[in-house]
């Protein structure tokens, strides 16, 4: 059993609990305290199945890796550009700043620097509980850990060997089964469609549609956020600039109803030309608040933390550290000194679904995929990625941390994954009953004040 399972199990039921409830309280008071009535909502759907809550509570699982000996750390694998909060579901189609339909990680709220292994592990546990939830036997989630952890390391070695292979991409010509059927899926998506559900067509322009989840700004708000979107455009590198007409801004409006993973944060959503003016030309961009990155918590690196001027910086340097072909409309800004990151809404968004996978037949093939798309976001940046917290290539150290010792590498992380999920699993019904309790005040029921 992994040792940091054991120390919590140490502990007894009483004080983890506690220390779910005060790692949740210390990660998320601010937000809770702003906007409780969301934070109820994200609790909820957390409190539906272990799965939820592991996805949900990210800042636990890092607080529990501060306190793991990582035998697979060093001064270089231990300060890699990582995802942050690798699971399962994190991972998808999106048309790439090429133009090319691919298939990868699609979320990086809470990317940084760390340690390698927490992506993996973090995955491997998710792994575990979907598989759990799907009344799978432990011998063969274990292969299938396995499976996703051999595919790293394959690529990984596969890159640090013939550094020229770094455009390898999971694409249409590249994939089969059920990755190859996300992408076709994508590829039938069209970006009116995305418009006729956001927006409406009057006086021969589009405007934002209003209803459930669209906050309509005062005239004082909406100059704040237009002036936000212009120092923005500041931000986006010069070869990934379209002509000077798509950025003009045609409407705007708030945003809420996020997922677990983005409850309260204020958000706004811009509705900009594109890139003529015909209107299935229009685009949707997202400018949400930058939240704290989990893996920053038990990261304090002077050296890191100054390199970011806020937490949508953090965001947009992140995710071109981590992606080969990052979205040409990303970039950051700030509102009273907090920092917003900015993307475009694509239509070609299609999460992997993982009702459709019942089977560890059909579920191996697709976490080989998983595996090789890890090593791909852990090995690969963006051209136009300028950071330099990273001045060494992490294929080559990844690989020499492996070595010749892939088997007791895949091993020591897939026993980490089974008993941080039976945790997961433990943890699951002590923050149900903390918070059907009432010992998370901030979002207490509003009846009990």
């Amino acid at each position: 059993m992994a040792g940091v399972v054991e120390s919590i199990r140490e502990q007894g039921e009483d004080a983890r609990q506690a220390r779910i409830v005060e790692v949740l309280v210390e990660a998320f008071e601010d937000l809770m305290r702003a906007d409780a009535d969301a934070f109820r909502r994200k609790f909820r759907k957390m409190a539906a199945a272990p799965f939820a809550f592991y996805r949900g509570s990210a800042c636990l699982f890092y607080a529990d890796m501060a306190h793991e000996d990582d035998p697979w750390s060093n001064a270089e694998t231990g300060r890699v550009w990582i995802q942050g909060d690798l699971h399962a579901e994190n991972f998808g189609s999106y048309m790439d700043s090429s133009g090319t339909l691919v298939f990868d990680v699609n979320d990086f709220d809470e990317a940084y620097l760390g340690c390698f292994t927490w992506d993996l592990k973090r995955l491997a546990a998710s792994v575990a509980l979907l598989a759990w939830s799907k009344a799978i036997s432990d011998d063969d989630i274990e292969a299938l850990i396995g499976t996703y952890l051999r595919a790293y390391v394959k690529q990984v070695r596969e890159y640090a060997e013939r550094p020229g292979d770094e455009l390898v991409r999971l694409q249409l010509d590249s994939t089969e089964g059920v990755l190859h059927n996300v992408l076709l899926r994508a590829r039938l998506k069209t970006r009116i469609d995305l418009l006729d559900e956001l927006t409406t067509v009057e006086d021969y322009d589009r405007r934002f549609r209003h209803g459930p989840g669209v906050r309509v700004l005062d005239q004082a708000e909406r100059e704040i956020a237009i002036r936000a979107f212009e120092s923005y455009l500041d931000t986006i590198p010069e070869n990934k600039r379209f002509g000077s007409i798509t950025y003009r801004v045609k409407d705007i409006v708030g945003r809420t109803g996020f997922g677990i993973g983005s409850a309260g944060l204020p958000a706004y959503n811009i509705l900009v030309e594109g890139r003529t003016q015909a209107l299935e030309n229009d685009v949707v961009l997202s400018m949400k608040q930058g939240n704290v990155a989990a893996p920053s918590r038990i990261v304090a690196e002077e050296r890191i933390r100054g390199y970011f001027t806020n937490e949508g910086h953090r965001t947009a340097v992140s995710q071109r550290a981590l992606q080969a072909h990052a979205d040409p409309w990303l970039g950051y800004t700030e509102i009273d000194g907090t920092g917003f990151v900015v993307s475009e809404l694509s239509p070609y968004v299609d999460d992997l679904d993982w009702s459709e996978l019942t089977e560890p037949s059909e579920m191996g093939p697709v976490l080989d995929y998983l595996g090789r798309a890890t090593a791909k976001m852990h090995c690969v940046s963006d051209s136009d990625s300028e950071q330099t917290l990273v001045d060494f290539q992490s294929e080559e150290a990844i690989a020499a941390v492996i070595g010749d010792r892939e088997d007791e590498f895949v091993r020591t992380l897939t026993e980490f994954g089974m008993a941080y999920a039976e945790q997961s699993r433990d943890d699951h019904r002590l923050f149900v009953d903390a918070f059907r309790g009432g010992k998370i005040p901030a979002v207490r029921p509003a009846a009990e004040g």
